[in-house]
C-alpha cells in the first residue's frame, strides 16, 4: 500500500479584499504579471517555480464567519532576498506585520499586511531551494 501525504503542497491561497480592483492592480504590480484567470470579484495569479495559485476574492463573497480582521495564520512565500522584497512591499503601501527575523540554519522571515489586511509572509527557505534543485536534476543523477 502506497503511503500518501495528506497535505501535498500549496494549491491556492485566497485573500479576501474590500476593494477587488485596487487589489488586482496592486498584486499585478507586485508580481509583474496579470491574473491568468478572472471572473467578477475573483482574480487568480499563477506564480513561482511551481505555479502556485494566489486568488483575490471580493470580500462580499467571503463565507459566513470570515472576519474583517487579521487571522492567526501566515503563509510564507519563498523569496530570494527577504530584505529587498520587504522594502518593496513597504514602498508599495503594505504595513509591517513582523520585521525581518533570522530564524537560524539559513531561514529568514518577515511579513506584512497588504492594503486589505491580509498577511503576506515572505521567507528565504534553504529547504525550498534544496527541493527545487532535486526536481531540476535529471533522473539519472538522482
Amino acid at each position: 500500500m502506497a503511503t500518501t501525504q495528506t497535505l501535498r503542497g500549496l494549491s491556492t491561497i485566497c485573500y479576501y479584499v474590500a476593494d477587488h480592483e485596487a487589489a488586482r492592480k496592486w498584486y499585478t504590480e507586485l508580481l509583474g504579471i496579470a491574473p491568468y484567470f478572472e471572473r467578477p470579484g475573483y482574480a487568480e495569479f499563477r506564480i513561482g517555480d511551481y505555479q502556485h495559485e494566489l486568488g483575490l476574492i471580493d470580500r462580499r463573497y467571503a463565507p459566513p464567519g470570515v472576519k474583517d480582521s487579521q487571522g492567526g495564520v501566515i503563509t510564507y512565500w519563498h523569496v530570494d532576498e527577504v530584505q529587498g522584497t520587504l522594502d518593496r512591499l513597504l514602498a508599495m503601501g503594505a504595513t509591517l506585520n513582523e520585521p525581518l527575523v533570522e530564524r537560524g540554519a539559513g531561514f529568514v522571515t518577515a511579513s506584512v499586511l497588504d492594503p486589505w489586511g491580509n498577511v503576506l509572509g515572505i521567507m528565504y527557505n534553504p529547504h525550498y531551494l534544496e527541493i527545487l534543485e532535486q526536481r531540476r536534476q535529471p533522473a539519472a543523477e538522482k
